[in-house]
């Protein structure tokens, strides 16, 4: 699966992508999540033998959709029965953290198309096997970051992206990790939106919005790989800094 490229997931409601003129992308993309619905359904009617469920029922279901679609997905589900006490509060809580557009008319509650209809304590456990499945990614989040995010400012520190921005190939905490070097959405109190940041990994330079990243990465958590790096990237822009200043010339 690590190189495998998964369809699309369409962010918007039927009657916004009607509105930009996107129907095509929206149908699309909710056939996906319908069919990842169905893939649910008959992995959980395969593994589940009355009493257990298998270790694997989730991972098999991943494998076909990824990580994101079967997230989105099975948050859609959780919230459409949230009046069900048979889900896990912690598992409820966790759907709520993926927004899902409200898509329903006078007619029909589109969303109700991709709620998955096993049962709940089944569809719990389920869940509960997915989740162990994303944490074994050791993928970063907001428990690694400092408090009050939108307080802060990004420039010159480690910021953490946000995985659902990264594709299934790139979901690795070494593609999180970024150096923040400017841009008016590195700055609490700007109305810009642009962050430019350089990833530690590889070195790759670009643009983002400030609205991509979960928030500033607590020095704690920084991996010694990721220091090395950014000890590096940081002597480099003071050299080429000092070039500038030499030059009669100061970067911007």
């Amino acid at each position: 699966m690590a190189n495998k490229e998964f369809p699309y997931i369409y962010p918007y409601s039927f009657a916004e992508a009607k509105r930009l003129g996107e129907l095509n992308d929206w149908k699309a993309s909710h056939k996906e999540n319908i069919a990842c619905k169905d893939a649910i359904e008959a992995a959980i009617r395969r593994d589940f033998d009355g009493m257990h469920l298998k270790t694997d029922c989730a991972a098999s279901v991943i494998a076909d959709f990824g990580y994101h679609r079967v997230s989105y997905v099975l948050a859609n589900s959780l919230q459409c029965k949230d009046y069900d006490g048979r889900f896990s509060r912690g598992n409820k809580e966790w759907a709520q953290q993926t927004y899902i557009p409200p898509d329903k008319d006078s007619y029909s509650n589109r969303n109700l198309d991709f709620a998955v209809d096993s049962h709940p304590a089944v569809l719990d456990g389920f869940v509960n096997q997915y989740r162990r499945a994303y944490q074994g990614l050791g993928m970063f989040d907001h428990t690694h970051c400092l408090p009050d995010t939108e307080k802060q400012d990004f420039e010159g520190k480690v910021v953490v992206l946000s995985p659902r921005n990264l594709k299934e190939k790139c979901l690795t905490a070494q593609d999180q990790l970024w150096l923040c070097t400017g841009g008016f959405g590195s700055h609490a109190d700007a109305r810009g939106r642009a962050v430019y940041a350089t990833n530690l990994s590889d070195g790759e330079k670009t643009r983002w919005n400030r609205s991509d990243f979960i928030g500033v990465l607590a020095d704690s958590h920084l991996p010694d790989w990721a220091r090395e790096s950014l000890t590096e990237l940081q002597g480099q822009e003071q050299t080429a800094g000092d070039s500038s200043e030499m030059g009669g010339m100061t970067m911007q």
